[in-house]
């Protein structure tokens, strides 16, 4: 890779949408040598507006003129998936680190791309996978590094959601289950995050198998989900994934089986997780989430470029989510 040559990260980001409000941009000022400086969306009323209230100077409705704004030397996609990949190209051709939302891309097809079009122009490729700087669950695979609830046996996601009116009454404006934009339907965006993460705690995954069907019918993408999978450290996993279920029947939770004990937590919740070892009462965690969700993993982005520190979360390990999951879903039903 060639060598990031500025003493400050100058970030500009294409796409600024609700992700960019609180979870990510605004970190962008509050990390040392990191500095937010220019913006892009299509809608001029709308990217105006967001520079107006994030007092960012300069604004763009073209992704190519952001992108060779000489003053900017790193770029944050922060689209819908859709557009990854070409906007990844069009950075890495500029020779810009690019940092990009997930889930990564489309489909895992997609990913490769990416990662290839990064190598060959030398730049380094960031996804924003931010769940494995996050303070709760790097303390999980501390306690499993060290070998608090024994060898790893089982891990078992189970994540149910109600299907809300307004998602239907929304459907036009909804890219999330949209699988042209999206490569699929919630499922594409909200277990990425946990197989990422289970990718952080266990490593690579490497066989993975399983079915999905739209069930409810009330939009055009998959709505449940069931697989198994291995880890390459031999560890076995399941996933059930319903978008369409009952209220009664909501639920987040990933229960991580050892040989001495066991791990809970919900993925998307509060800062909290529980120990439970044999023979002994449950600890229960509870850890204060940064106000800018995204914050920890941008500060690794940032350590990096300026060469004191490594991102977790890179272009070959976000297309890993990705391959997975497009083996759960390959069997529809």
């Amino acid at each position: 890779m060639k060598k990031f040559t500025g003493s400050e990260v100058r970030w500009g980001v294409l796409g600024v949408g609700n992700v960019c409000e609180l979870k990510s941009a605004p970190a962008m000022n509050h990390i040392p040598h990191s500095k937010l400086v220019a913006v892009m969306r299509r809608d001029e009323a709308k990217v105006k507006d967001y520079a107006a209230r994030h007092g960012i100077d300069k604004w763009y409705t073209s992704a190519q003129d952001l992108i060779h704004d000489p003053v900017v030397n790193a770029i944050y996609i922060a689209t819908p998936p859709n557009a990854h990949l070409e906007l990844t190209r069009m950075a890495a051709e500029a020779g810009k680190p690019v940092y990009v939302e997930k889930p990564m891309a489309r489909n895992h097809a997609e990913c490769l791309e990416m990662i290839s079009v990064c190598e060959k122009h030398e730049v380094p490729l960031f996804v924003a996978y931010y769940r494995r700087a996050l303070p709760h669950f790097v303390k999980i695979k501390q306690l499993m590094d060290e070998g608090e609830i024994g060898e790893i046996r089982t891990v078992h996601i189970n994540l149910k959601q109600v299907l809300e009116p307004e998602i239907i009454a929304k459907l036009e404006n909804n890219w999330r289950i949209n699988p042209e934009i999206a490569g699929g339907g919630y499922f594409f965006d909200l277990a990425s995050h946990q197989l990422d993460l289970l990718d952080f705690f266990f490593g690579k995954i490497i066989h993975a198998s399983g079915f999905s069907s739209n069930q409810a019918q009330a939009y055009p993408a998959e709505d449940i989900v069931v697989g198994s999978f291995v880890f390459e450290n031999g560890v076995l996993g399941t996933g059930n994934w319903c978008f369409s279920t009952s209220a009664s029947a909501e639920i987040d939770e990933v229960i991580i089986d050892g040989a001495k004990g066991q791990i809970r937590f919900a993925t998307f919740g509060k800062g909290e997780f529980t120990l439970i070892k044999d023979h002994e009462a449950p600890i229960n965690y509870q850890v204060d989430l940064p106000k800018h969700i995204q914050q920890p993993l941008i500060q690794h982005i940032v350590g990096e470029l300026l060469g004191h520190d490594q991102c977790p979360s890179t272009g070959e390990s976000g297309a890993r989510a990705n391959w997975v999951m497009d083996q759960l879903v390959k069997s529809n039903v």
